[in-house]
């Protein structure tokens, strides 16, 4: 069995091709600085685990998914996919929109109802990930069926929902925005739609908070804000106790 390359890093010391650098870890893969067409272990999704185009993993992380939709199907239950990896530019295109008004958040353009920018900020990041510190930048993080909150508390929605809460562990995923709580003190709000697979995610989001610093949380509008927010911890941290393992 191929070794992923998370596994190369923590026996060998060093991540094979695309992943190594100049410290042995690829600041590009954590940061989502790169193209996921073009990246080794990331594979295109294809129906019926799809509807649209465009969508990438990591293989494994794939492959897990591909177990779970069977298992869910002769459960009676629908899986799709509907978003997968974004990278820092998708990320920032949907930040930016947000940050200068152009998609309005709760009906309001924020540039002028929120002219705080630390505020500002804090109010994109209820839902939407800072450009660098998306979860999503990772291939191991999907978004199954909806992303809204009424979905899964439709008859249909609830028992898909239910489904995953009792059998996604099994495949290896986990839901890392449950409701907040004693369990999970920040970061977003609940996202019953958010699944990440954890034997990868797990030792990325170490990996991250070992190597990036706010000096590489650069490059949108508002990111002057990051450090101000202390986003690496309230929000790359702020998942769920289910999602974390020593």
């Amino acid at each position: 069995m191929q070794l992923i390359p998370v596994l190369y890093f923590l026996i060998f010391g060093i991540l094979p091709n695309n992943y190594t650098s100049m410290d042995n870890v690829d600041k590009n893969l954590l940061l989502g600085k790169f193209k996921p067409e073009a990246y080794e272990n990331f594979v295109k999704v294809t129906a019926p685990y799809t509807q649209k185009d465009g969508i990438y993993l990591q293989k494994e992380t794939y492959d897990a998914f591909r177990l779970m939709f069977d298992a869910a199907k002769k459960d009676g239950i629908s899986l799709t996919i509907i978003s997968a990896t974004r990278n820092f530019d998708r990320q920032k295109v949907i930040w930016e929109n947000k940050w200068n008004g152009t998609t309005l958040v709760g009906g309001k353009n924020l540039k002028t109802s929120i002219p705080d920018p630390v505020e500002r900020a804090q109010k994109i990041l209820t839902y939407s990930s800072m450009p660098g510190t998306s979860r999503h930048h990772w291939g191991t993080d999907i978004d199954i069926n909806s992303v809204t909150n009424s979905y899964f508390q439709s008859a249909k929605g609830l028992k898909e929902y239910n489904w995953l809460v009792s059998n996604a562990s099994d495949f290896g995923f986990c839901q890392p925005y449950k409701m907040k709580g004693t369990e999970r003190m920040s970061g977003y709000e609940d996202e019953p739609w958010h699944w990440s697979y954890l034997p990868l995610s797990n030792e990325l989001t170490n990996l991250y908070v070992q190597y990036i610093t706010y000096d590489d949380i650069k490059g949108f509008q508002g990111d002057l804000t990051a450090e101000k927010i202390d986003v690496i911890k309230n929000f790359v941290l702020g998942i769920h106790s289910d999602c974390i393992k020593d």
